[in-house]
C-alpha cells in the first residue's frame, strides 16, 4: 500500500495526538516532525520520524503530501497558514469563528496560486458542529440551532484566568446547564441568553500573599470571558490542580428543534454529541481524516482553501465507494 506522507508542523498537544493518530491509519506514515525549538531538543519516541526546524520545512517540498498545522488559532495560524499553503497542501484548526471568512480568503489565494489544497478550521467546533448546523437546518428549515459546551476545559478561558495578577495557575470549565438542553430537547423552542445556556467553573492556584477576594472578583467580572456567566471560583493548591485538573476533557451537543406539517404541528429533533477525554486527541484525529481527503482533492487537480462544508464524506474514509455502499449505507 502506497502511503499518505504526513507532517507535523508543530509538538504541542495537538501535535503529540496527531502524532498518535496517524499510527491508528494503516495508509499514512509520518515523515517529520516541524518545530521552532531546536530539533535536537524534541524527542517524538521514533527514529524513523524526522524532527526539522520549522525553518528548513521548504526542503521537504514534494517528500510531504500533507502538512498538519497544529499551531493556535491567535497567533500561528495566521502566520503559518498562508506561509505553508505556499508550499504543501495543508490542515489546520483555525477556530477564530468571526475571522474566518478572511482566513479562508488569504488561504485559498496561497493555495490555490501555488497548486495546493488546504482544509481549514478542521476539528469539531468549527468543523462537525459546524457540518452538523448545516444539515440539520437544511432538513428543518422551520426551527432554531443550539449549540452546547462541555463539561469541559477552555484553554481560551484558563489562559484569561492566569493572566491575572496574583494567579499562579487555573483552569476553567464550561458546563451546559441541563435544565436548558431538557427544554431545548423537550420541542418547546426557548429563547434562551448566554447565562441561560452554561455555567463556568474556575479553579484557581493564587500566588502566596496574594488577594483571593480580589482575583475572584476581576474573573467574575472580566468581559467577553465571565461578565456573562454565573461563574464559581474555587482556591486550591498547585498539588491538588495536577493531581485533579490536568487532563483536556471537553464536548458537547448540537440540536436542532424544528417542526414539520401543514401547520407546524409536529416537533422534530435532530442532536448530535461529543464526549471527549482527550480535546486534541479527538481534534488530531479529526484532521487526519481530513488530510486523507486533502490529498484525494489535489491528486484529483482541485486547490485553493476548502472546508467540512466542501469535502464529500467519502473522501474522509480509507474504505473505497464499493465498501462504503456495501457497508454503511
Amino acid at each position: 500500500m502506497e502511503k499518505i506522507k504526513v507532517g507535523i508542523v508543530g509538538y504541542g498537544n495537538l501535535g503529540r495526538g496527531a502524532q498518535a493518530a496517524i499510527n491508528q491509519n494503516e495508509d499514512m506514515e509520518l515523515v517529520g516532525v516541524f518545530t521552532r525549538r531546536p530539533a535536537d531538543s524534541v524527542d517524538v519516541g521514533d527514529d524513523k520520524v524526522e524532527v526539522v526546524h520549522v525553518d528548513d520545512a521548504a526542503d521537504y517540498v514534494g517528500k510531504i503530501d500533507v502538512m498538519l498545522l497544529c499551531g493556535g488559532s491567535a497567533t500561528d495560524l495566521p502566520v503559518q497558514g498562508p506561509k505553508f499553503a505556499k508550499l504543501f497542501n495543508t490542515v489546520d484548526s483555525f477556530d477564530t469563528h468571526a475571522k474566518i471568512p478572511e482566513y479562508y480568503e488569504e488561504i485559498n489565494k496561497a493555495a490555490k496560486d501555488n497548486g495546493n489544497t488546504s482544509a481549514i478550521s478542521i476539528g469539531w467546533d468549527p468543523g462537525l458542529f459546524s457540518m452538523n448546523r448545516m444539515l440539520a437546518g437544511a432538513v428543518l428549515p422551520e426551527g432554531k440551532d443550539y449549540t452546547f459546551w462541555g463539561r469541559g476545559v477552555s484553554q481560551g478561558h484558563s489562559d484569561a484566568i492566569r493572566r491575572i495578577d496574583g494567579v499562579k495557575n487555573g483552569v476553567q470549565y464550561t458546563i451546559p446547564i441541563e435544565e436548558a438542553i431538557d427544554r431545548v430537547r423537550s420541542g418547546e423552542g426557548p429563547e434562551l441568553t448566554t447565562r441561560e445556556k452554561h455555567l463556568r467553573e474556575c479553579y484557581v492556584v493564587a500566588q502566596e500573599g496574594a488577594d483571593k477576594d480580589e482575583i475572584a472578583k476581576e474573573i467574575k467580572e472580566m468581559p467577553n470571558y465571565f461578565d456573562e456567566y454565573d461563574t464559581t471560583v474555587n482556591f486550591i493548591t498547585e498539588e491538588e490542580l495536577k493531581a485533579d485538573h490536568s487532563a483536556m476533557p471537553h464536548g458537547g451537543f448540537v440540536i436542532r428543534s424544528g417542526k414539520t406539517g401543514n401547520d407546524g404541528e409536529n416537533n422534530q429533533i435532530i442532536e448530535f454529541g461529543l464526549k471527549l477525554d482527550s480535546n486534541p486527541e479527538f481534534t488530531s484525529s479529526v484532521l487526519i481524516a481530513y488530510a486523507r481527503a486533502v490529498y484525494r482533492l489535489n491528486n484529483e487537480g482541485q486547490t485553493g482553501a476548502t472546508t467540512v462544508f466542501d469535502i464529500p464524506l467519502a473522501y474522509l474514509s480509507p474504505k473505497s465507494g464499493a465498501q462504503l455502499r456495501k457497508e454503511l449505507l
